[in-house]
């Protein structure tokens, strides 16, 4: 019987039509069954060492699937894909597999087994250089009714099992990806093996690959404008991870995943290598993922043929190579290697629909030279009209804990009685002209000096619980103070009263002005903090009596409102920037009992922002929900809306109280590693205010947003 790789060689020389060559294969598989194992490990092996057209690999996987007994449709080299997925079915886990007689060949796993008694393999979604990548049920979820049960796994093609280094290809794969936590990339969960079996679990995706959109019959091109959104998306995703120090060395349209949702995700980051920098200690383990065979010479630049060092231009090459095909229909090379290419001096055609600037740029893109080629995803998506408004995610971290964290013994509590500071550079990103302040800070002054600095303690003392000390500052006597002569009254301005605003303790209020009407709003301490807020808006003349419209915060939370303060207030400000900042619970009025699901509605600004929300509890830890290894990717773009923790993802727990989730979005990453699952509130407040300023003065206060949901937890019954 003729062997499969004759039979490839035959028809490479041309001696074989394509319907010969797949009837000769067919004849091959029918006469002996037993052989698919053997003829998939053979195919394999050549499509690594000298790869047949995408479009004849996948027609032969579903030939050999075929007769093996299963059922599978391929794209064009997915990974992690699959178009209108069909329902949900219960599945039985089997029994222990039988281990193999000696001498008998171990068969690849495929459809219908299970790996490790959890995942049964249901679907073949895609092949590549090293592995195969199905759609599985999990049957942990299933039994606990997760609405979401399937995942996808990439299991390490059988020819790769025998070499040592499989294994470590295939983990460096998993640990890489887990640490690009970004909107644009495919999430990766875990790595793991049975017996022999490696494999990788993934996020499970619905919808198509580029690929088959590029090869679909009469595609002539995509406009220009509808091509942008997926132009950026793919930047994105390459600019993130370059920026985290990895080159994705094999992107082309089979890595690029167009999900029903109209989401782009890069996928497959098999092969990225780390960028070598000279600050940093070089890997220890000497190994090179691509001696796997991995890169795709219809889009892999010059230098990666020449074995050169990775280089975030060899993926600017790709990515030309992509738009290009995106915008034309059509590879800029006909699908020849960039070394054929540059031998035989060819050059693109412009695309009917790119004005000069954007040309230049897609031309530069496709330079055969590292030297002459765009230097950066950034300047691509620049000149390309597709400006890359964000900056990169920070990396996941382990699965979060249960929402309810114990604090440390002798975790110190931050103070929340300090006397109130006028912050300058708050309020001037907040809109306050520097004159304003000027002129109304005498009477800021003048207006504390009178009522005196005012913490918890200090609202007992002047509403009548006796003498005190209250911030540790000498009070004059209770005589005296009622006996003192009244403040002059203060003119009404939005400055003026934003300031007084300022100086109410354990607050976070912003204020609005209509004629003569004045409109308060936010949140203020808990026992006296309405009465002392009316006495001090009192003093503005010609102010009709002001509305009034605040949540009291228990004493527990004052340290984090009184942190938060200056961009809560920015945020809710009239004409505001990140107006759109908003967080709030699905539960009425916040009331939550214990076992009872955390839900929370999360909206963002008209930028593209990160999203961190935390959750204070009562026991003086705070817990954070996003970023966290449960929702990892915490990138947004412009005026996003979301649900998160509708799977029950946190549920409630003790202790029981008044509690505090906050919601902080930013225009980067708040920090450049996953803080802890839990950790005291006073050391990330102190970090988080540090980053606060931090990124104040490189973007603006203004761009910084935050909103609070109070809530009360109590025990069930």
């Amino acid at each position: 019987m003729t062997s499969l790789a004759e039979l490839i060689q035959t028809f490479r020389r041309g001696a074989l039509s394509h319907d010969a060559f797949i009837m000769q294969i067919d004849r091959t598989l029918a006469l002996d069954h037993a052989n698919c194992a053997r003829l998939r490990e053979t195919l394999d092996e050549t499509q690594t060492k000298d790869p047949l057209p995408d479009d004849i690999y996948a027609e032969l996987i579903r030939h050999i699937e075929r007769f093996a007994g299963a059922q599978a449709g391929f794209g064009d080299e997915t990974r992690v894909q699959v178009a209108s997925p069909p329902p949900v079915r219960r599945a039985a886990a089997p029994g222990p597999a039988a281990e193999p007689a000696e001498g008998t060949f171990e068969r690849a796993k495929g459809i219908g087994d299970t790996l490790n008694g959890r995942f049964v393999l249901e679907e073949c979604l895609g092949v590549g250089g090293m592995g195969t990548v199905y759609k599985a049920l999990d049957l942990r979820k299933l039994e606990a009714a997760d609405r979401k049960p399937y995942i996808a796994i990439k299991v390490l093609n059988v020819q790769f099992r025998g070499q040592p280094t499989s294994l470590i290809a295939l983990q460096r794969e998993a640990r890489k990806a887990q640490t690009l936590a970004h909107r644009n990339i495919v999430t990766v969960y875990d790595f793991d093996r049975d017996g022999p079996i490696v494999y990788i679990t993934m996020e499970y995706l619905s919808g198509n690959p580029l690929s088959k959109l590029l090869r679909e019959p009469g595609f002539a091109g995509m406009p220009y404008e509808k091509a942008l959104p997926v132009i950026a998306g793919m930047g994105r995703a390459l600019a993130y991870a370059h920026e985290r120090g990895f080159v994705h060395c094999d992107f082309k349209p089979a890595n690029v995943f167009l999900t029903d949702a109209g989401e782009v995700k890069v996928i497959d980051f098999g092969i990225a290598r780390a960028l070598t920098r000279p600050e940093e200690e070089s890997d220890v383990t000497v190994f090179d993922p691509a001696t796997l065979g991995g890169i795709t010479p219809a889009y892999a630049s010059p230098e990666m043929f020449e074995h050169r060092e990775p280089d975030p231009r060899d993926d600017v090459y790709a990515l030309g190579c992509v738009t290009y095909e995106l915008l034309t229909g059509r590879h800029p090379f006909n699908r020849v290697s960039a070394i054929q290419a540059r031998g035989e001096k060819r050059q693109p055609e412009r695309p009917k629909d790119l004005d000069r600037r954007q040309w230049r740029t897609l031309s530069e893109s496709l330079s055969f030279d590292r030297a002459t080629r765009t230097s950066s995803v950034e300047r691509f998506l620049e000149g390309m009209g597709a400006q890359l408004h964000t900056r990169p995610s920070p990396p996941p971290s382990r699965p979060s804990q249960p929402i309810k964290a114990p604090q440390p013994a002798g975790a110190a509590q931050p103070s929340h009685m300090a006397t109130p500071r006028l912050s300058l550079t708050v309020w001037k990103g907040a809109g306050v002209s520097l004159a304003a302040l000027i002129a109304v800070a005498t009477l800021w002054y003048g207006y504390h000096e009178w009522s005196g600095p005012r913490s918890s303690a200090d609202s007992k003392v002047n509403a009548g619980s006796g003498s005190g000390t209250g911030s540790g500052q000498p009070q004059p006597p209770a005589a005296a103070q009622t006996h003192a002569s009244p403040p002059p009254p203060v003119p009404l301005s939005l400055a003026a009263v934003s300031l007084v605003l300022a100086a109410q303790p354990c607050s976070s209020l912003s204020a609005s002005i209509d004629g003569k009407a004045l409109q308060v709003r936010g949140y203020v301490e808990g026992h006296t903090g309405v009465t002392h807020l009316r006495d001090a808006l009192a003093r503005f003349a010609g102010a009709t009596a002001p509305s009034i419209d605040v949540q009291p915060v228990s004493e527990n939370n004052c340290d984090v409102v009184t942190a938060l303060a200056p961009y809560w207030t920015s945020t809710h400000q009239a004409g505001s920037v990140a107006a759109g900042t908003s967080i709030r619970t699905k539960a009425p009025n916040g009331q939550l009992t214990e076992g009872s699901p955390l839900v929370l509605d999360v909206t963002t600004p008209g930028y593209d922002t990160y999203v961190n929300v935390d959750y204070y509890v009562l026991d003086g830890s705070v817990v954070h929900l996003v970023p966290s290894r449960r929702a990892k990717d915490n990138q947004a773009p412009p005026n996003y809306k979301a649900t998160i923790g509708s799977m029950g993802d946190w549920v409630i727990g003790k202790p029981f109280g008044t509690e505090m989730i906050v919601v902080v979005v930013t225009p980067a990453p708040l920090f450049d590693t996953m803080r802890p699952d839990s950790e005291p509130r006073a050391d990330y407040l102190a970090a988080m205010k540090e980053r606060l300023r931090q990124m104040g003065e490189k973007y603006g206060a203004a761009r910084i947003g935050v909103d609070y949901a109070q809530i009360t937890t109590r025990a069930g019954h």
